[in-house]
């Protein structure tokens, strides 16, 4: 599977573009364009590709991942997934804003098809397997594709840091626990892909993350 990354808005968010070639099916994770020339450059790859978009995989419902997901959504047809476990995250998008100091330009979010680990996902004939990792947000979750040894992990994990858990429904006992339980637990070679920042291994970060060290 290719994954193509486009960092957007103000806070520096990794959108990604999950696909197989040109005339694919494509799945975009954490769509959070703010800026219509954001939005202009994941259409225009789109078409350009010719891809059919087929999901909107959502791995927690803070503002900047998920400012697009309605966006995306209704212009390709299709649903946005998340857990329900953030559901009212996604009600609460515009106070999200305020809080931020950004405006309040944005609409509730509701979540159309409710995920967990049973939930039975693929893209493209391939397997997208949901981890539950809650700590950041209550409803955070991850994908991963075994086949392609990748894993979308929001703003969990980041390479040699960990996500913040001072915001509404952040758990700091959790996060640490959902990393050295579901995270740490795919093999070492697994390409760590954040919701922020560079991409690394889950060997280097279970060999160096200064606050999650595989040994402990």
């Amino acid at each position: 599977m290719k994954v193509s990354k486009f960092v957007v808005n103000p806070i520096g968010e990794n959108t990604y573009i999950l696909w197989n070639g040109t005339g694919s099916e494509a799945a975009i994770v954490d769509p959070g364009m703010m800026a219509g020339n954001e939005r202009a450059a994941i259409d225009d790859f789109v078409a350009k590709n010719e891809l059919k978009v087929k999901m909107v995989l959502m791995t927690h419902l803070h503002f900047d991942h998920a400012a697009s997901a309605r966006y995306v959504a209704d212009k390709y047809g299709v649903a946005v997934y998340a857990s329900s476990a953030d559901r009212d995250l996604g009600k609460a998008l515009p106070s999200q804003m305020r809080m931020f100091g950004m405006g309040a330009d944005m609409s509730p979010l509701d979540i159309d098809v409710l995920i967990d680990e049973n939930y039975a996902l693929s893209l493209n004939g391939e397997e997208i397997k949901i981890l539950e990792t809650p700590g950041h947000t209550q409803g955070s979750v991850a994908f991963y594709l075994p086949d392609s040894g990748v894993v979308f992990v929001g703003d969990t994990l980041f390479c040699q840091s960990i996500g913040r858990t001072d915001l509404p429904g952040g758990d700091y006992g959790q996060i640490v626990d959902s990393i050295k339980k579901k995270l740490y637990a795919l093999p070492g070679d697994t390409l760590v892909l954040p919701g922020h920042g560079d991409s690394t291994t889950i060997d280097d970060e279970r060999g160096f993350n200064p606050f999650v060290r595989g040994d402990k």
